[in-house]
């Protein structure tokens, strides 16, 4: 057999020392990060990235293999295909050895997993998420990608995907202004309205017997409308309320079935309510009065400022500014059924990246502007944030993030993880020419080097890959033409697998240091060389590996301002201590050893 037909592998559980390297780069957001697009395995980079990203993640959105059976992915090395029987539990191993790394990467003080589903698998990605996040409050929102309806032959069409929604921490989704798309007529919870409640009680508990305390009267101006007087409880078996003042109308808590009920809160808070303004009256003396009241979390939103007060009307009750206009937008957290037009992966999915990359295509694309909104519900007020995803395929999660960071001046960053996988049918043909994996002319058709680098390259160009302008315009949130691009920088990389020998002698470096860069933030100038003076200083991180060289390094670190991570090679604790002690508080010290791989080594068998 030639030498040149032989691969390199390694046994199951060997180490293995990752590595990246630069395939080429866009620049053009001056000073902003770096988005960055990794080829590989992505088990294998995600355990990368638990040196740079660790716990540093605000975001993870990711699209998995659907498995549907029709082969578009692998277990082991082979496509899992409909006939396999162990097909659930294949994809169940893949998916789960994935999120017990990217559960390290996510920040355990307030992040999201957002992760897209069909039927097919969403009931044990449920049990899944809940086993692997067990701290974390999940939902499920059922979405609206296919208006036209997919028929299934004995089955109802298919229009929708659903959208697990996993957030830890602090996270919560965002009220933002939005179109009536996204809000029900009926819905008076989430709207921009302040949400005036019945104060009698409905539902269970509901009747007079339940609470003795909360059936009194209210007495109501029969001209004004407004509250004027509110009684004591009444004793048990009385229901006759004391007169009230002169042209008053008492009010008790009679259900509509004529039978007693109760009010939600005592007398002595509903007076506290009404000196609030936050009580006030509907209907009229004909057909009888009814009772409003502000909760307590609405009364919040008034006094941080989300609803505008305009003070106190003459029925004592506050008035608000209700953004209710029709027409205009309104100020909503929405609910978990969306049906939004701007999220048809037809239109805004395939058709958008025929534009971009013409004559290019991938199956199944996401609609731009429904990762964008949803992004958007968790780091519209986080212009830093660092969105990573691990099933990049056409590149949609980066281009959103950067259209997010236009409507905001932000300077967010995606960190993009794809393999360079051919297709089943096209890898057949490329057979048949006999062609293999790693020859030049097989890797160009791969997802990554074919859709992904090329799609993120013509987003920020505004040029498709044979130098034309994209034809058209975005629409929606921030509409404007395609051909204008992106103020932002983007670099490539490929994930590499370094042998011992390599590590062993420190010829390596060039290969770790992006995984440097990346971890200081991936900005500006980045040291790709063992720096000949025993120490370098780039924007945001510096090097030292001579540690006699340390007051130079530490003097240099501080006059700077702009670094955040020193990294100090040495195998000896005490002198790394030694240079710490001199350094700035604000940069943070790392140690790597003077075989710089082996910080990055791990397990083929994890």
């Amino acid at each position: 057999m030639p030498v040149t037909d032989l691969v390199v592998v390694a046994e199951f559980r060997d180490y293995i020392y990752p590595g990246l390297v630069s395939t080429g780069k866009v620049e053009r957001g001056v000073d902003k990060p770096f988005h960055t697009v990794i080829n590989g395995e992505n088990f294998h980079a995600l355990e990368a990235l638990t040196f740079t990203h660790r716990g540093k993640i605000d975001v993870i959105y990711i699209d998995p293999p659907y498995n549907s059976g029709a082969r578009d992915w692998k277990y082991n090395n082979d496509y899992v295909g409909e006939e396999d029987l162990y097909r659930h539990s294949k994809w169940l191993a893949f998916i789960e050895r994935r999120l017990k790394v990217a559960r390290d990467l996510l920040s355990a003080e307030s992040s999201v997993l957002i992760v897209t589903i069909d039927e097919k698998e969403c009931l044990r990605l449920g049990l899944l998420l809940e086993q692997t996040f067990p701290e974390a409050r999940i939902q499920m929102i059922s979405s609206s990608i296919n208006p036209a309806a997919q028929a299934r032959t004995g089955s109802f069409a298919r229009i929708d995907e659903y959208v697990f929604v996993v957030m830890i921490g602090s996270i919560a989704p965002a009220r933002l202004p939005l179109s009536r798309d996204w809000v029900s007529s009926k819905g008076r919870t989430h709207t921009g309205k302040a949400r005036w409640d019945l104060l009698r009680r409905s539902g269970t508990a509901a009747q007079r017997k339940d609470s003795p305390g909360g059936f009194y009267a209210i007495y109501v101006d029969q001209e004004s409308k407004a509250v004027v007087d509110i009684g004591e409880p009444l004793s048990p078996g009385d229901s006759t309320p004391a007169p009230g003042p002169i042209g008053s109308t008492p009010i008790l808590p009679i259900r509509k079935d004529g039978t007693e009920g109760r009010w939600q809160v005592s007398p002595d808070t509903l007076r506290s309510y009404h000196g609030q303004g936050r009580v006030k009256i509907g209907g009229d003396q004909d057909k009888g009065f009814t009772v409003y009241y502000l909760k307590p979390g609405e009364w919040k939103k008034v006094q941080s400022g989300e609803y505008e007060s305009l003070g106190i009307g003459p029925d004592g009750a506050l008035m608000l500014s209700e953004n209710e206009t029709s027409g205009e937008n309104v100020l909503a957290i929405p609910s978990t059924q969306w049906s939004i037009p701007s999220h048809d992966a037809t239109q805004y999915g395939s058709r958008l990246l025929i534009k971009i990359i013409p004559q290019r295509r991938f199956p199944f694309p996401k609609s731009l502007y429904a990762v964008e909104d949803v992004l958007r519900f968790f780091i519209v007020e986080r212009k830093r944030a660092v969105v990573l995803d691990f099933f990049s395929g056409s590149g949609t999660t980066a281009h959103a993030v950067m259209r997010l960071n236009r409507q905001d001046g932000g300077r967010r960053q995606c960190i993009s993880v794809t393999n360079n996988e051919v297709a089943a049918d096209e890898q057949t043909s490329l057979r048949r020419d006999g062609l293999r994996p790693g020859d030049p002319d097989w890797e160009k058709w791969g997802i990554c080097d074919y859709i992904t680098k090329p799609r993120i390259a013509a987003a920020i160009t505004g040029k498709t890959p044979d130098g034309d302008p994209i034809e058209g315009d975005y629409k929606f949130t921030d509409e404007f033409p395609m051909a204008e691009g992106f103020e932002e920088n983007a670099e490539f990389f490929t994930l590499s697998y370094e042998t011992p020998v390599s590590v062993s002698h420190n010829r390596a470096f060039a290969r770790v240091a992006p995984l440097l860069w990346m971890r200081a933030g991936s900005e500006g100038r980045r040291i790709d060389a063992i720096p000949a003076d025993g120490w370098e200083v780039a924007d945001t991180y510096g090097l030292l590996t001579d540690l006699d060289k340390a007051t130079a390094f530490c003097k240099t670190v501080e006059a700077k301002g702009t670094i955040r991570i020193a990294y100090i090679v040495t195998d000896d604790d005490r002198r790394f201590q030694a240079v710490t002690r001199h350094l700035p508080d604000a940069v943070e010290p790392v140690r790597l050893y003077e075989s710089y791989l082996t910080n990055f080594r791990f397990s083929m068998g994890r």
